[in-house]
């Protein structure tokens, strides 16, 4: 059986599995009250998550909503922490909520491991990936993503204004996520469409996001096809190459994993990188401190991303339960708002604050538990090359229009449309 024939049959198993899961009317509109009704792909929660978060926390830790058929949003970062290291009743087959559920049998490999995959199998799925993350591997990578953001920089020549979302900070993650897996760095505008399909769909009827995701695993069987027949020392060969109890993976798990790679490589990045220029361009003094004080950098960085982190993940109860005070439903989604966790103040001093030289800072805005994320490494060199580059080259920015500021709904948020004045 050829790769094709192989990846076609485990996407029709994958397809037919979808389609026997439990679906759910779309509802979509304002929301009329954040404790029984909040929706997290609204405009409102895009542009107000954070006074969200705060509300709830004092009013209604864990909050509930019909939506997507039932879920919940704990907002305190003890509640976080509890349901992201229990797997025992939490899984991780679904972690984007949407209007449907995958089914049980997915478990426990999911569509895209090892983020979709529960104990005992997440272990090992997890390791195969280590190795192209490891502090050492990163760092071969800083040389390159260094000269690609300069190389953006210079593009902005003799411009009094640009987008530091779409021009700048996307493309960082796109180029770096590329290279490490072997794709045309040219499919940057494809990459977007598959990072916006996976993330900001979640609304949309269940076939049209299997469409869509067949769009996303065409492209990856592609790259597959490319590398069986033309070998190369890259992300993408190593998943092929790999072994797995004894035998290669199924070439759905390598395309799962290569989405997963993929999708949150470039969007969490792209987030994280966007909403700590437009907290610059925000507050002219910590810009000030840091132009001056370059070494402070990766400190500063850290609370950015405790301040703005951009990534919630979602659970699928397993079975009816009495929690925290609160009736869970098998298959209710969880929300795991790490973002809101970091601005706990029972968690963190002076939580409502961005302290750029804030010491301690034991943040979760990589995750918590068996799913953190394994990109961390990646992610923070990154975020660091990104902001020496542009603070070394553009120490003078603010925003140029404050309303024209877009941040993204769902699951990932950070900033879409960043229009700075520069120079």
């Amino acid at each position: 059986m050829t790769v094709d024939d192989r990846f076609a049959a485990d996407y029709r198993d994958l397809r037919r599995d979808v389609q026997e899961g439990r679906s759910n009317e779309a509802v979509t509109g304002p929301v009329t009250d954040w404790t029984t009704d909040f929706s997290h792909l609204e405009p409102e929660y895009a542009d107000g998550a954070i006074g969200v978060w705060d509300d709830l926390r004092q009013r209604c830790p864990i909050a509930h909503t019909d939506r997507f058929g039932g879920a919940w949003l704990p907002t305190r970062y003890e509640d976080v922490a509890a349901i992201a290291y229990d797997t025992d009743r939490f899984s991780s087959r679904a972690i984007i909520v949407t209007n449907f559920r995958p089914p049980v049998t997915l478990a426990p490999v999911g569509g895209a491991p090892p983020i979709s995959s529960d104990p005992p199998f997440h272990h090992d799925a997890r390791k195969l990936l280590l190795p192209a993350f490891t502090r050492t591997a990163v760092a071969k990578q800083e040389e390159s993503t260094r000269a690609f953001c300069h190389s953006l920089i210079d593009a902005f020549e003799g411009r009094p204004v640009v987008d530091a979302a779409a021009e700048y900070a996307m493309h960082i993650p796109m180029r770096v996520i590329a290279d490490m897996l072997g794709f045309p760095p040219e499919d940057g505008p494809q990459f977007r469409v598959f990072v916006e399909d996976a993330l900001e769909s979640a609304n949309q009827p269940p076939e049209e996001r299997i469409e869509r995701s067949a769009a996303l695993f065409d492209y990856l069987l592609a790259q597959i096809r490319d590398h069986v027949a033309s070998p190369r020392d890259d992300l993408t060969q190593h998943l092929i190459d790999a072994e797995l109890y004894g035998s290669k993976l199924e070439p759905m798990h390598v395309a799962g994993a290569m989405a997963l790679l993929l999708i949150a490589g470039i969007d969490t990045t792209w987030s994280a990188i966007g909403a700590s220029l437009w907290h610059l361009a925000s507050h002219p003094a910590d810009r000030e401190r840091l132009v001056a004080e370059p070494e402070l950098v990766p400190t500063a960085m850290e609370e950015f991303l405790r301040a703005y982190a951009p990534v919630t993940m979602a659970r699928l109860v397993k079975e009816d339960m009495h929690w925290q005070g609160v009736d869970m439903k098998a298959d209710d989604w969880v929300l795991l708002p790490f973002p809101a966790a970091n601005r706990d103040p029972e968690h963190v001093d002076r939580a409502d604050e961005v302290v750029i030289d804030r010491q301690v800072n034991r943040h979760a805005a990589f995750g918590l538990g068996i799913h953190r994320c394994v990109g961390s490494h990646l992610a923070r060199m990154e975020l660091r090359v990104a902001l020496e580059v542009w603070l070394e080259r553009v120490p003078e920015f603010s925003l140029a229009d404050p309303a024209g500021v877009v941040w993204s709904a769902g699951q990932i948020r950070g900033p879409r449309a960043l229009p700075l004045a520069i120079g």
